[in-house]
């Protein structure tokens, strides 16, 4: 639609405003036309990323050799394969929407797929920041093992890619371990809009347990894959706006795979005993009481919230594969709950408890907790504010976001900063409790954000004079910093509060660069007693001991440098 493409353009025309100067600084783009392709990019990103802003900001790699990537990021799922999701955008000043994604960008694509992660061929020439990342996952994959699958989007104002940029697809040869997305302005103002409410009627198979728990009602039943195939068809995505893994989160992985293969073997039939189940929610939901089963529900604002993936998978194998499944004979456990439309909380702390097997990013499922809202309350009192949920906007300098303290206070206070960076999935999930510990207070908070982003920054501008491993050590960097600070202050961790808290502010602020050099010094000697000469040291090796903390223990070992006095 011509009026979903014009949204979309005073979307990028007000994201331009708010990462100009980001965008000036960090990646040197003072164009306009170039910025405003940059902040659609930025738009896609944190859409379908689901991230604030500051973090999809820093996934952007702007610049020449860039095999047409234009953002990049990584997740390691805990089967251990490794997602890497690419972005590439095309932007048109036009609206009417009838532009392709060009084929010379597939293209590209496709020579990125193919070149960029075989660790086995040397790194072709590419710009600094798309590097550090690749260098990175191809560490992961070299050392590590880990099974890369690569999910493209392709994101434009127009139409998708022709059908010869499919039949280049095709001929590349990169089968599944390569998921390709088209993602345009209908697309995004989609996904960025309000769920609207889903209507429809389940018809599920046999007997059905119904429970009434006033004021909510719970519903167990059995339904065949050719329903869940029937109901994905009628409705797609929109069914699984309230699952918390989001757009990325539905992707072909060993699961899925084992779910596909299951439907089309012998075993279909026994579908129902391999399969978790699929969780739903909904308003209401009514059924004749005259029946002793094979029921049509009818339900108003139907969400699945646990089980996406097995109905996308459901739906998509039962399409490729027409006559080869029986799709009467598999089944699927379902839990319907009606849940009070007001009562959020419970909603999202259902949503957590049935996505708790996988690692995601659970900031907003936490976000009512006690601590959460006592540092809230805390770093007010100090004149700052703390953001306890995802909020749309910029995150301002006064502004501490959850994500950004779990960071910083793993990395400062926590001497753990190889999980602050490789373990992002996991802050709010098994860490949490070890991150935002009861004793933990808002001047801890403050402080270690404080620290963190002396070095954040420093890295993001990749300040000239800075040995290159700045680039994987910011967090160890802050680490360092804060040690140096406490030493300062001759107190430990449970020293610092709320009446100190000045102190530790007004030397964060005076001597912070002299704490980060000496941070710094302190790295590199680490890196020198593990590895020699630091000149010799690659990207893949800066990366794997970086994510493995084994410099942890050696900068533990050392004795801090100079004492710094306050003036």
């Amino acid at each position: 639609m011509i009026q979903n493409a014009q949204l979309i353009d005073q979307i990028v025309s007000s994201i331009c405003e708010v990462i100009r100067d980001r965008a000036k600084s960090e990646l040197n783009i003072k164009d306009e036309e170039r910025l405003k392709s940059l902040a659609f990019v930025h738009l896609c990103v944190r859409t379908i990323m689901d991230l604030p802003d500051d973090e999809a900001f820093d996934l952007l790699c702007e610049g020449g050799n860039d095999f047409g990537i234009d953002a990049i990021h990584w997740i390691r799922e805990s089967d251990g394969q490794l997602t890497i999701v690419i972005f590439q955008g095309k932007y048109k000043r036009n609206f009417d929407g009838r532009a392709e994604f060009p084929g010379d960008g597939i293209d590209k694509l496709i020579l990125a797929a193919k070149t960029l992660f075989d660790t086995y061929s040397p790194l072709p020439p590419i710009n600094p920041q798309l590097r550090v990342s690749v260098e990175e996952i191809r560490s992961i994959i070299h050392h590590d093992g880990s099974i890369p699958l690569v999910r493209i989007f392709a994101c434009n104002n127009g139409l998708k890619w022709n059908a010869s940029g499919s039949s280049a697809i095709e001929r590349a040869l990169l089968g599944d371990q390569v998921i390709w997305e088209h993602v345009n302005h209908d697309r995004l103002v989609g996904l960025i809009h309000e769920p609207e409410k889903i209507n429809d009627n389940l018809k599920v198979s046999g007997t059905a347990i119904i429970e009434e728990l006033p004021p909510n009602r719970v519903l167990i039943a059995k339904i065949s894959v050719s329903e869940i195939s029937a109901l994905i068809e009628r409705n797609g995505d929109k069914l699984l706006e309230r699952n918390v893994r989001k757009f990325l989160g539905l992707r072909r992985n060993r699961v899925n795979s084992a779910i596909h293969d299951t439907l089309l073997s012998p075993d279909s039939k026994n579908f129902y005993f391999f399969n978790n189940g699929i969780t739903m929610t909904c308003e209401t939901f009514e059924l004749s009481n005259l029946l002793t089963g094979n029921y049509s529900v009818k339900v108003k604002n139907l969400q699945i919230i646990n089980g996406g993936q097995t109905c996308l998978t459901i739906n998509q194998t039962l399409k490729e594969n027409p006559g080869n499944v029986n799709p009467q004979n598999a089944f699927v456990l379902i839990r319907l709950y009606q849940l009070p439309v007001d009562n959020a909380t419970l909603i999202k702390n259902i949503t957590l408890a049935t996505n708790s097997q996988n690692p995601v990013d659970l900031r907003d499922l936490v976000a009512n907790d006690e601590i959460q809202r006592r540092i809230e309350t805390e770093v007010e009192h100090h004149g700052l504010s703390y953001r306890r949920k995802k909020m749309e906007g910029s995150v301002k300098a006064t502004d501490i976001t959850s994500g950004v303290a779990a960071v910083a206070i793993l990395s400062v206070w926590k001497r753990k900063p190889h999980q602050a960076k490789f373990y992002s999935r996991e802050h709010f999930g098994k860490l949490y409790s070890e991150i935002f510990s009861n004793d933990l207070n808002g001047s801890q908070v403050i402080i270690a954000t404080l620290i963190y982003r002396i070095p954040e920054s420093l890295r993001r501008r990749q300040s000239e004079g800075y040995p290159i491993f700045i680039r994987y050590a910011s967090y160890f960097i802050a680490m360092q910093m804060g040690k140096y600070l406490l030493n300062d202050m001759s107190i430990d961790i449970s020293g610092l509060n709320h009446q100190n808290f000045e102190v530790a502010k007004y030397l964060v602020t005076t001597n912070g660069q002299y704490y980060f050099d000496q941070a710094m010094k302190d790295v590199a000697e680490a890196l020198e007693i593990m590895h020699g000469d630091i000149s010799s040291i690659s990207y893949q090796q800066l990366s794997a001991t970086f994510r493995r903390g084994e410099l942890i223990d050696i900068l533990n070992e050392m004795p801090l440098r100079e004492r710094v006095r306050a003036n």
